[in-house]
């Protein structure tokens, strides 16, 4: 199993965005090729302007999942059961531009649950 890495979906219509007190919602997964799990984090189409440096704020959203889940265990279970070109959505991390976390819904696949692949 590859190490999971960053990468951004600008603009995904699944990707809702909370009003601009509560933060900006961004739904994170994990996507799987024939080679290696690829950590994905869906920008929402309309963003914060606080947001200047995309990668600090993906890392910011990684950093805040993986505190939420056991990072090893997830991956080994989505490298188990996922099929290549699919993504299996962990859930959402709703941030605001200083860091603050208002919201994170994350749930962990496991081999007896259907995975949520989209």
């Amino acid at each position: 199993m590859d190490d999971a890495e960053s990468d951004d979906t600008a603009g995904q219509p699944d990707a809702d965005t909370a009003t601009a007190d509560d933060g900006d919602r961004f739904v994170v997964g994990v996507q799987v090729t024939d080679d290696q799990l690829k950590f994905v984090v869906h920008v929402p189409s309309e963003i914060d302007s606080g947001w200047r440096d995309p990668e600090a704020f993906q890392q910011l959203v990684a950093d805040v999942t993986w505190e939420h889940l056991d990072q090893e265990a997830t991956l080994q279970t989505i490298a188990a059961t996922g099929e290549p070109g699919e993504t299996v959505t962990l859930g959402h991390v709703t941030l605001q531009p200083d860091g603050t976390v208002v919201d994170a819904e994350l749930t962990a696949p496991t081999a007896e649950n259907s995975l949520d692949h989209r």
